[in-house]
């Protein structure tokens, strides 16, 4: 996987490539799944989510330029796997999931797999978690129509938030970052599809 599918695309951090390398993908997949953990591609894990193709985690870490001192934060953990992976390249990784069952299977998997940095809630990702703010990078896994402010709001100066953003028709993947002094700078890398990012009920 991380020579064929990553390597071979442009993946080039090596923290980014030792992390997917020693994460097993396989943990993070439902059972039935198992035997396609390291496909080119996306897998369903219930609740109508999925986990993203190993490339696509590779690539939205590696844009995320981590540093080993970063505090950040995740919204939409699913299983888990997006935040195993930064839990190897930063120093605390915060994830918030919506779907109770699903955050509740992720925070009992990424403990006993020994991911203790990642500190986990069921919660709406649309308000992030401002006790926890300012977050050096964020991340979100699951596409809202725009980047909401509120966590926009919640990424430190000279931060980096990565995400994908548009709706069914049509979603880019975008990186924006924010100077020392607070001016935003936005770009769009590639075309994806992810599922919708939802607002609690």
């Amino acid at each position: 996987m991380v020579t064929e599918q990553l390597q071979a695309r442009g993946i080039s951090d090596q923290r980014v490539l030792a992390a997917m390398n020693k994460v097993p993908r396989e943990e993070f997949v439902p059972p039935d799944s198992r035997a396609a953990s390291y496909a080119d591609g996306p897998l369903p894990i219930g609740q109508g989510q999925t986990i993203s193709q190993p490339y696509i985690v590779a690539l939205m870490t590696e844009l995320l330029q981590p540093r080993k001192a970063d505090r950040v934060l995740e919204i939409g953990t699913g299983s888990g796997y997006q935040a195993a992976v930064l839990s190897l390249c930063v120093k605390d990784v915060y994830s918030i999931e919506l779907e109770p069952e699903l955050a509740k299977e992720a925070a009992g998997r990424l403990r006993e797999l020994g991911y203790a940095n990642v500190n986990s809630k069921q919660g709406d990702g649309y308000a992030g978690w401002p006790e926890r703010a300012p977050f050096d990078k964020i991340i979100l896994t699951a596409a809202p129509p725009e980047i909401p402010t509120k966590l926009i709001d919640q990424l430190a100066p000279g931060g980096i938030l990565v995400a994908p953003e548009g709706d069914r028709i049509g979603q880019d993947l975008v990186v924006i970052t924010k100077d020392r002094n607070g001016k935003m700078s936005r770009r769009s890398v590639i075309p994806v599809m992810f599922v919708p990012m939802r607002k609690a009920a």
